[in-house]
């Protein structure tokens, strides 16, 4: 049985930070790229960072240089460090674990409120 339990969210100030973790059971979890994604109200969902099981790391060009991703497979958790955070950074924030197309598995979100 797959899970992926996501902890971390919560209510922050702007320009403050958050981070996020995901702790997954049930897959090899080396083998994986792991990800977060978020969707805010009415809009879609989209990737926020992606960590493949070959290292390499990709953020979506709004959040480069403020959230950091990391993972540590002996732990099979994945980490988004966020910083100087922004109210447009609202949004329900869901992890996903990928194995090319055979597998795909996704928690049950965590929320991340940004407002004074």
């Amino acid at each position: 049985q797959v899970q992926l339990v996501e902890s971390g969210g919560g209510l922050v100030q702007p320009g403050g930070s958050l981070r996020l973790s995901c702790a997954a059971s049930g897959i090899l979890f080396s083998l994986f790229d792991v990800g977060w994604y978020r969707q805010a109200p009415g809009k879609q969902r989209e990737l926020v960072a992606v960590f493949s099981s070959g290292g390499s790391t990709n953020y979506t060009d709004s959040v480069k240089g403020r959230f950091t991703i990391s993972r540590d497979n002996l732990k099979r958790t994945v980490y988004l460090e966020m910083n100087s955070l922004k109210p447009e950074d609202t949004a329900v924030y869901y992890c996903n674990a990928r194995f090319g197309l055979r597998a795909n598995h996704w928690g049950q979100g965590t929320q991340v409120t940004v407002s004074s």
